[in-house]
């Protein structure tokens, strides 16, 4: 096996990756760099609204940190080369529901959309659910004690801006479109970590996340949504005396949970992670991460407070209907400041996710691009122009044999969200 260039610029024969799953490669084939131009800070939501394919990307709301944002919208094209071509004015903003004051239900913090679910139902396709990365702070959702919601400012951990900065909290929540994306309301948060669980000083030193729930990928199986995020909190009630990294270890990194398709008009409360037997763990509760994508202690795999030890995040998940099985990439933390310069793939071949431990039947990760000295985030395979896909209407969640592969790329000198490659998945063995 061989690995992709780590050079943006160069132009290299094309690379074939084996999964390690029933003899399916992929092969990654350098191409004319297309980059967006817009900000881009997410997974890649995208749908097909009637005849416009649409791309969701930015970041809207209250951020005491970086500054109030305003940059979620929307794009769209009669192809999908057009709708990633467009320039920063012929994006749309949509209509979103305001932040609500601290104490006040509502809206808080920051949202970034993650995943479109279209409803089926609608041939039109302008019924969506966007599911949300949230972040706050423990001044925009201070702790509740009647709700047990929100967040202590005590031993608050430092975070990306440096001392004077503190730690945001990921949690995910759903909004409902009927207009196609054009405008959103907001249905309530999904699946969150509670304030005893968050890790704080003296331990926590990764500049990021105390704890918490993000960067959701979900698919729909049967009657459910399946979501996959990362895991960042303790198992139990978190205390410094208490802390043992190996438990913080054993309970992070890319865990999934379920909600039943017809209850994604009031999320809040129906949601149930996986357990470790099964589907019985509170939205709000502690799940049992999947296995296969944790990285040993051995090598290098740890606690997430640590921000020296290694673990995936950051899951993108799409059915390949060339060859009926689920594919997710991921990131790799690699440092703290949640640094990583790599991309991975892991393989499912379940269709059914609801049947048994299916939904934790991941292939262990492997690398698909390496590029040192850069830091590689929000991987996603999108579909491309070929005469199937649009006449499939296919979009991140459902593709072909032949897919782009997008991502954002960072350096010193520039940070772009890019796609430098064509992406095949295949079986070596009689597939042609």
């Amino acid at each position: 096996m061989t690995e992709p260039t780590d050079r943006a610029t160069s132009r290299t024969e094309p690379t074939t990756i084996d999964s390690g799953v029933d003899g399916i490669v992929m092969r990654l084939t350098p191409t004319e760099r297309l980059t967006v131009r817009n900000f881009v800070d997410c997974n890649m939501a995208t749908a097909w609204v009637g005849d416009e394919f649409r791309i969701f990307p930015g970041k809207y709301g209250e951020d005491p940190l970086w500054g109030d944002a305003n940059e979620l919208k929307f794009a769209g094209g009669a192809t999908v080369a057009e709708a990633f071509d467009r320039g920063p004015e012929e994006f749309t903003e949509p209509v979103l529901p305001p932040n609500t004051p601290p104490g006040e239900p509502g809206l808080h913090g920051a949202v970034w959309f993650e995943t479109i679910y279209q409803d089926p139902s609608d041939a039109s396709g302008r019924t969506l659910y966007a599911l949300y990365h949230n972040e706050n702070y423990p001044s925009t959702l201070p702790f509740d004690e009647a709700t047990g919601e929100g967040y202590r400012d005590i031993d608050w951990p430092p975070g990306l801006t440096g001392p004077e900065g503190v730690q945001a909290v990921p949690r995910i929540g759903i909004m409902h479109s009927t207009d196609g994306g054009e405008s959103w309301v907001n249905r309530g948060i999904l699946l969150q970590d509670l304030d005893e669980r968050m890790i704080k000083l003296p331990v926590n030193r990764n500049n990021c996340f105390p704890g918490g729930v993000g960067d959701p990928s979900a698919v729909a199986s049967g009657d459910h949504l399946y979501v996959f995020f990362g895991e960042y909190a303790y198992p139990t009630a978190w205390s410094a005396e208490t802390w043992d990294r190996e438990t913080e270890a054993a309970a992070q990194c890319v865990s999934v949970a379920r909600v039943p398709l017809a209850s994604l008009d009031e999320p809040t409360g129906a949601a149930r992670r996986w357990s470790g037997t099964g589907w019985d763990a509170p939205w709000d509760g502690v799940g049992e991460p999947i296995a296969s994508l944790r990285i040993p202690i051995s090598e290098g795999g740890g606690a997430v407070s640590q921000g020296d030890e290694l673990y995936y995040w950051g899951p993108s998940v799409s059915w390949n209907e060339h060859l009926e099985v689920w594919v997710m990439l991921l990131g790799r933390v690699d440092g703290s400041f949640w640094v990583g310069d790599s991309l991975f793939l892991s393989i499912n071949p379940h269709r059914d996710l609801g049947e048994g431990d299916n939904a934790q039947q991941w292939s262990t990760p492997v690398r698909i691009v390496h590029r040192p000295g850069h830091v590689l985030w929000y991987p996603s395979l999108q579909p491309t122009d070929s005469p199937e896909d649009l006449a499939e209407k296919r979009t991140c969640l459902r593709l072909g044999r032949e897919a782009r592969l997008f991502f954002k790329d960072m350096t010193d000198a520039e940070h772009v969200y890019i796609s430098d490659y064509m992406v095949e998945l295949t079986r070596e063995r009689g597939d042609s």
